[in-house]
């Protein structure tokens, strides 16, 4: 992904969504609320177990919101990603580029995310390449 920012699919209203993905989005705007941070997310394992983050920018370390999220699951023995949410994304009309996309691919192609703005009150799909 990082070559292009990836499509979004139209935008739809947070209770359009199941209640899994629901929740991950809850969570991503929890995370991201709680600590001030720029973008909060989520991601649920294959087994339903949820891990939420926030942007890190520390001077020797810099992950977004997505590749903390991935790493904590990872780091917790998930055995693959069902879904993943990022909120706080200022700027949607040109898609969306984070290098936690990759991520998420590398532990589990095909995996969805979602994606949604400051107040999470549309949220997107990343459309599948």
């Amino acid at each position: 992904m990082a070559d292009a920012a990836a499509t979004l699919t139209e935008p739809v209203a947070p209770d359009a969504l199941d209640a899994e993905d629901a929740k991950i989005v809850t969570l991503a705007r929890s995370a991201r609320a709680r600590t001030g941070a720029a973008h909060g997310a989520a991601v649920r394992d294959l087994d339903g177990r949820t891990y939420a983050a926030c942007t890190v920018a520390l001077p020797s370390l810099s992950l977004t919101a997505l590749q903390a999220a991935v790493a904590a699951a990872v780091a917790a023995g998930a055995p693959g990603l069902e879904a993943a949410a990022v909120v706080g994304v200022a700027d949607l009309a040109n898609g969306f580029d984070d290098p936690g996309l990759a991520a998420v691919a590398d532990v589990t192609a095909g995996a969805t995310v979602l994606v949604a703005g400051p107040d999470a009150s549309a949220v997107h799909r990343v459309a599948s390449s």
